[in-house]
Order: structure tokens, then sequence, then C-alpha cells
């Protein structure tokens, strides 16, 4: 700790005025600790303890993320960054004592706070207490005089000094042990939901059943960071917890707003793992599902890599488990960045202007505050081409909006290359910049990382399909729906396209009304040719009146809108064939012919 040296001025004699002591620092320590108003429990108390002692010791130098995790959270060796317990603890010992001193604590003699930025204690004189000596000496003139006054008065002057030097050498020193542990790059992370995988516990009682559940919490602990509009914490916060910890201690010690728990039973052939979502902020279970399964047909380390798989798609997915608590239960709080994930994908269920309006809005303020946060320069991207292909929103006086979708999703894929859906970006400006082979290149890519990631099937499963590959495309998007069954219509109205495509027409009409996407003007186009093939002609003439209201312009430009899709020719003219039955004044069959089959180069079989 700091010693400050305050010089007299005439008469007086140079006095050495010193900062807190070390033990009135422990007592106030203990006066913290001990007080109503300091949370029982978590580990705040053994963390506000820790770094004050390593300070007391003069080793504050140490006092970096990784070694409080070791010492105060006990974890091993291998910990990393990704693993955010120490910050997420930081922010919450900061408000606690900011807490504590403007109610408890207002008069006590010694102020420790944690400066942001770094792990290093600031121990000073309080200067609420400092005032109260002030207001003491006024009250009582006849203690002003003599050497009774002079010790006041250095003690005022003291702890004055004190605050400032004390303050400003922490500020220095944290500062300069915090530049050396950051990474040059590093952001503020935005504040999306956080989960916690406890320990699956083991329910059976063979000599094998606890390995099973490790590795069914490791299979967890690898699929779900694989969505990345969660943050799932680390391999170690997991395995520091037991499997049967309490909600509260989650919320109260890590600061997690979601619990994932559960067990694995292994009884003669059959097993069974049970697991269950848990809001930690009042215990209640949001979701919880048993899958069974018969080991003389299946080995087990296969079952527990898809129940994982299964319960990481339910749970994270865009549309799963978390997001619709989110949007039915904010938090009290400001969500802040995540709000505009919940509105991109509010977006992406309607495909309405007004929805694609207030997401973009909000997804460029999120990447103007987080300009190193894939997923929103990615879902940005979505929203600048859907500008040119939906025409929604144009801006005018821009850079073109292909120009602006292509450079966000390349920004994001520079920030994290293995985001699912930075990968889905890129893939989707690709394809409408005429780069076919590469847009589906990059959309196997994506597969590959997250093959559960729902709005990733849907979309790839649609570009798959409309470059001729129509049955992978179906049944790419079959599992879209599988997965996610009350997901966004166009996952319906693309998979009706395709049984269109396929000669299904009784399977078209029935997909092409689960989708019901009113506001989005393509829905209405692919429904009239659907109509049409399946011999509704009242319905296919009526949707073909809608669309023409809304996009006037695209049945007398069908021939190239059809090509920018990357439409082949032949499904182009069979697409055009069937809206001239709906009565859409498209052009003749001859004349479709001849433009898109104007040359062999243009003939795709």
């Amino acid at each position: 700790m700091d010693t400050s040296v305050m010089h007299g001025s005439g008469d007086a004699e140079p006095s050495r005025c010193p900062s807190p002591g070390p033990e009135e620092i422990r007592a106030q320590l203990a006066r913290i600790i001990s007080s109503p108003e300091f949370p029982k429990a978590g580990r705040g108390a053994a963390f506000l303890t820790f770094v004050v002692e390593e300070a007391l010791a003069g080793r504050a130098q140490r006092l970096k993320g990784y070694t409080v995790a070791v010492e105060v959270f006990k974890r091993s060796d291998g910990f990393t960054q990704d693993d955010p317990v120490v910050r997420i603890e930081a922010g919450r010992l900061r408000r606690t004592l900011e807490r504590y001193y403007l109610v408890a604590g207002q008069h006590d003699p010694i102020r420790i706070d944690i400066p942001k930025g770094g792990y290093a204690p600031s121990c000073v004189w309080n200067d609420a207490a400092v005032a109260d000596l002030k207001e003491a000496a006024v009250e009582n003139p006849g203690k002003r005089s003599g050497q009774g006054w002079l010790r006041t008065r250095w003690l005022i002057l003291a702890g004055l000094v004190s605050i400032v030097c004390t303050a400003a050498l922490s500020y220095w020193a944290t500062e300069r042990f915090v530049a050396g542990e950051k990474p040059s790059n590093f952001t503020e992370v935005p504040d999306e939901p956080t989960l916690v995988v406890a320990p699956f516990a083991n329910l059976g009682d063979g000599p094998e059943d606890e390995l099973y559940t490790v590795g069914l919490t490791e299979e967890l602990l690898t699929a779900l960071p694989r969505f990345k509009e969660i943050k799932v914490f680390g391999r170690e916060t997991s395995k520091s917890l037991p499997p049967e910890v309490q909600a509260s201690e989650v919320r109260g010690g890590l600061g997690a707003r979601y619990l994932l728990a559960g067990g694995v039973r292994v009884s003669g052939p059959r097993v069974r793992v049970t697991a269950r979502l848990v809001d930690t902020s009042d215990g209640a279970i949001l979701w919880s599902q048993n899958y069974d399964d018969d080991l003389t047909t299946r080995e087990l380390f296969t079952i527990q890599s898809d129940v994982a798989s299964k319960v990481a798609t339910a749970v994270a997915q865009p549309y799963g488990i978390i997001a619709q608590a989110v949007t039915a239960n904010p938090p009290p709080d400001d969500l802040g960045v995540y709000d505009c994930t919940l509105r991109f994908y509010a977006y992406r269920a309607d495909l309405s202007p007004e929805t694609h309006l207030t997401a973009r809005a909000c997804l460029e303020s999120a990447v103007a505050r987080y300009p190193t946060y894939a997923t929103a320069w990615a879902m940005l991207s979505i929203a600048y081409l859907d500008e040119d292909r939906f025409r929604y929103n144009l801006k005018p006086g821009q850079p073109a909006p292909m120009e602006r979708a292509l450079s966000a999703a390349r920004r994001a894929i520079d920030l994290e290359p293995g985001n699912t859906r930075a990968l889905q970006s890129l893939m989707t400006a690709l394809f409408f910049n005429q780069q076919l082979t590469e847009a589906l290149e990059v959309g196997e890519e994506a597969l590959a990382t997250n093959p559960n990631d729902t709005e990733l099937l849907a979309e790839f499963g649609t570009r798959v399909a409309i470059s001729g590959q129509w049955k992978r495309g179906a049944d790419l998007l079959d599992r879209a729906i599988a997965l996610n069954p009350g997901g966004a219509g166009y996952y319906h109205g693309t998979r009706a396209l395709a049984a269109y495509m396929l000669d299904d027409h009784e399977k078209a009409v029935g997909l092409i009304r689960k989708a019901d996407l009113q506001k989005f003007p393509l829905f209405h186009v692919v429904a009239a040719a659907i109509y049409a093939e399946a011999g509704l002609i009242d319905d296919a003439r009526r949707e073909g009146k809608v669309f023409t209201a809304m996009r006037p312009e695209y049945i007398r430009d069908i021939i190239d809108e059809n090509r920018k899709r990357n439409i082949r020719p032949k499904d182009s003219i069979r697409m055009i064939a069937s809206l001239r039955k709906a009565g859409l004044p498209v052009p003749d069959a001859a004349e479709v012919e001849a433009e898109l089959l104007v040359s062999p180069a243009t003939a795709r079989p």
C-alpha cells in the first residue's frame, strides 16, 4: 500500500501521513464481509479477501484473471479466458461494494474498491468519513485549538491526499498489469444469455455408469457453444459444480441466467437420459425431456452423442427454448445487443418490411457499439442483402446493398471464421452475387460446423434446392422443420416450392398453407404457382393479385428476377408457366424460352 508525504507550511514540521495500514484494512475487510448487505452466497467474500491479502503482501502484480481463477475459483492450470467466471464475479463484486458503501458503509473509515479494468484493490480513507470529521470539528469549536485540532487537521489532509495518490497509483498499477493480460484486439462482449452445464448425475450403479455421465456432459459442452447467440461457461466451470447444484447457487456464484442439468440411468440393456433447463432467477423449469434408448441396438457412446445433439438443438438454436424464454420474460434491465438478435429472428419469422427496418437499425447500432461482435455483423449482412432481393427499406446515396452485404459478411468471417451465422451470411451473399460454386462450398463448411443449427439448415437447404438439387434441398429443409417445427415460416414456404418442383402437389399445397407469410411478397408468387399447378385456380388468382399489388415490377422483369436468384432456366420456365395459369401477365412461353435458352451456355440440365 502507498504512503503519502504531506509538508506543512510556516512553523509546522514536515509530517508523514500514512494511507490506511494493514490492520486497519483487514478490520475494514472483516466489517464488509460480516455486514448483512454483503451476500453470503457465492464466492464474493473469498474473492475480496484474496485480492486484498495479495495486495497487502505486495503481490498486486499477480492479480490477473488466471491467478484469481486458480486460487479463488479452483480452476485447473488449463484455465483460459473463454471461461468468464472471473470477469462475471468481479463485476458482481464491484456492484456489491458500491451498494455497501451507499447503504451500510457510508461512514466506514476506509473504502475498499476493485477498480474496473483489473482485480487489484484500492484501499483509501473514506471521504464521507473525512467529511464527518470536518463537521464534528465545526460543531465543537472548542476542540479546534491545540494539539487535538492539529491531529484532526492532519488526518483530514492526509485522507484527502491519500485518496488521490492511492487511487492514482492503483489505477497505474492495474492498467499496467491488465495491459499485459489483455490481447491486443480485446473488446467488450455483448450481454448474451449465459448458460452453465452442471455435470449430469450418475443415477445407475454399474461400474461404467460414471464414465457415461462424464461423456454426456462433455458432448454437451462441445455441442452447445456452436450456437453463437448464447454464452456457455467452459468445461472447468462445469467440472467445479456438483451434479445437484442449486439454481440459486449458480445465479449467485456465477451470474448465469440458465442452468442445464440432468442425469443418466443405465439398467440392463436400457438407458434413460433426463435433461432439464432451469431459469436461475426463480428456479423455474423451462423445459425437460427424457431420452430412452436400447444398448442392444446402439453403443452408449453413440447414444450420448445423439442425445447431446438433440438437447443442444432444443435449448440453444435460434428459435429454441432460451430464445423463447427471453422473448416472453425479458430481464428487467435492457437486453442490449441480444435484443438485436431477437429482433433479427422476429424479422426472419415473418419477413415483413417493418420488422426488417427495426432489426437493421438495431444491428447497425450493435456493431457500432461492439465492432468485433461477429454474429451481429453476420445478421446485418443478411439485412443488407434483403434490401436488394426483397426491395426492403432501400437506403439512397449509400453503397449498393450487395456491396454492404458482402462487406459485412466478410467482416464477420474475419472476426470469427467458425461462426455459423457468419458462414451463413457469406454463403447467402455469394449466392446472390452469382458466385454459386463458392456459395455452396461455404454452405457445406457451415453445415459441418453446426449440423443442428436450424436457421442454417433452412437457408442452406433453400440455396441447394434453388440451385437445382431439389431433393437434397428438401431433405435439409425437412431436417430444419423436424428440429424446429414451430420455426420461421419460410422453412415451410421453401419446402413447399421444393415439393412443387418434385411434382408432389398435394404436399406443396399443405406446406404453403402452413407458411402463412402474408407480408412477404414472394410468398404470394410461390403460392400462386403451387395453387395453379394443383388445379386450385381461384386460390392461385387470389394470390397472384396480392403479389402484383405488392411487387408490380417483378412480373414485368420476372426473367431477370429469377435469373438473379440462380433459378435454373428449365425451373424458371416451369414457374412462369404456372403463373400464366394463375392469370398473371407474364411473357408468353416462346418469349420466355427464347430469353432463357438463347444459347447452350445459358442452359443448365
